[in-house]
């Protein structure tokens, strides 16, 4: 790595807020870029100047928190459900598919977006940008697509119920797998000629080259929004409009036969249904804040794309960040919501418990009626 000294605030000492170039020196935020990086940059960040070192200082120690929050919390997601017996089903391979993904992407993408955030440019060379490029893209299609398969298991175990084939261990694994292969596919694709990976505005991280008017180059990006976030996005829609519609048609039963029996409520006697909605609220919950944080990530390549003029180096940042972001989410929500992961997690870490468990028949019975579906075969 080529020595860069301190970070300085000099290039920025002279700028003036609301001014593309700094003043006097005329510096932009290409200027600390080291001259092996210079092809990789597009003229469009020429016209900008130097970003506000502090910019650099936030954005630095919030991936650093991020990273360590999303790596301990992944970390815990895949020693539980990996080493607990009763969470050992079918489904949960594709939670912890999901997890693994979300662990490798923070402990791939934090700490050199820490280093380079205090260098306040790339410092790792050509390659490991591309390299870091892929990584990130190879990561979040992962994510989407496991979720995309959750959702299409809840939507068999719900909406087709008895009717639908269970899901095997055999069958879940064969889909991460398919996974993966699928992500690889597409995010290999730019080392070998479509589309191409490039230094974000901020000159701190690499992703998807979202700037260059190549018809080869855009393409990939229609294609890869199309395969990567469309089809996806269509396919959790249509699985969770008619599991939102079995759910409401079966409460409306519960309540019409509640009234007939002269009972307030039938929902102790239903545990199987009731455990399968409460484990699809929290898949949906974790899908849209998936869709949350990479939504902005998608405008700013489409806003590449047909206006490239519309992006700032500060507007990358945020795009980024909050697609780096839900990797953090997810063993948040599943340590909330999943009751099972919640008495594994206070069994194997009592520590951590701010109160004791509370006794929920519904509840506690969720993966076990998801258990006995999944392994009939």
């Amino acid at each position: 790595m080529p020595s860069l000294g301190e970070p300085t605030f000099a290039a920025y000492g002279q700028q003036q807020w609301g001014n593309n170039a700094a003043w006097g020196a005329n510096m932009t935020v290409v200027d600390k870029v080291l001259p092996d990086m210079i092809s990789m940059i597009d003229p469009h960040w020429n016209q900008f100047a130097p970003m506000n070192p502090l910019w650099h200082g936030l954005l630095g120690f919030v991936i650093g928190v991020l990273g360590v929050v999303s790596v301990i919390g992944n970390g815990m997601v895949l020693y539980i459900f990996s080493g607990t017996k009763s969470l050992k089903t079918p489904s949960n391979m594709l939670v912890v598919n999901l997890a693994f993904s979300d662990f490798l992407m923070m402990f791939t993408m934090a700490p050199p977006m820490v280093m380079n955030c205090y260098y306040e440019t790339w410092v790792f060379g050509p390659m490991m940008c591309e390299v870091y490029g892929m990584l990130g893209s190879l990561f979040g299609c992962v994510s989407i697509w496991s979720m995309t398969m959750i959702a299409m298991d809840r939507y068999n175990v719900i909406v087709k119920g008895l009717s639908g084939t269970p899901l095997t261990s055999k069958g879940a694994m064969t889909r991460n797998l398919g996974v993966w292969a699928f992500s690889l596919m597409w995010t290999l694709a730019p080392m070998f000629g479509w589309g191409k990976y490039a230094p974000e505005g901020n000159m701190t991280a690499c992703g998807t080259d979202y700037l260059s008017k190549d018809p080869i180059n855009r393409s990939y990006i229609f294609a890869y929004a199309v395969f990567v976030y469309f089809l996806p996005l269509l396919t959790i829609v249509y699985s969770y409009f008619f599991i939102v519609q079995a759910v409401a048609a079966h409460e409306k039963n519960m309540r019409e036969q509640a009234k007939k029996m002269n009972v307030a409520s039938l929902r102790s006697e239903d545990k199987a249904t009731s455990a399968e909605c409460k484990l699809a609220k929290v898949a949906l919950f974790t899908i849209s804040l998936w869709f949350m944080a990479w939504t902005p990530y998608l405008v700013i390549n489409f806003a590449g794309i047909f206006n490239g003029a519309a992006i700032t180096p500060l507007a990358t940042i945020w795009s980024s960040l909050f697609a780096k972001a839900n990797a953090v989410y997810n063993p948040i929500v599943y340590g909330i919501s999943h009751p099972k992961y919640r008495a594994a997690l206070q069994q194997k870490f009592p520590s951590l418990s701010c109160a004791p468990e509370r006794e929920d028949n519904v509840s506690q019975s969720s993966a076990a009626t998801n258990d006995e579906k999944s392994e009939k075969a």
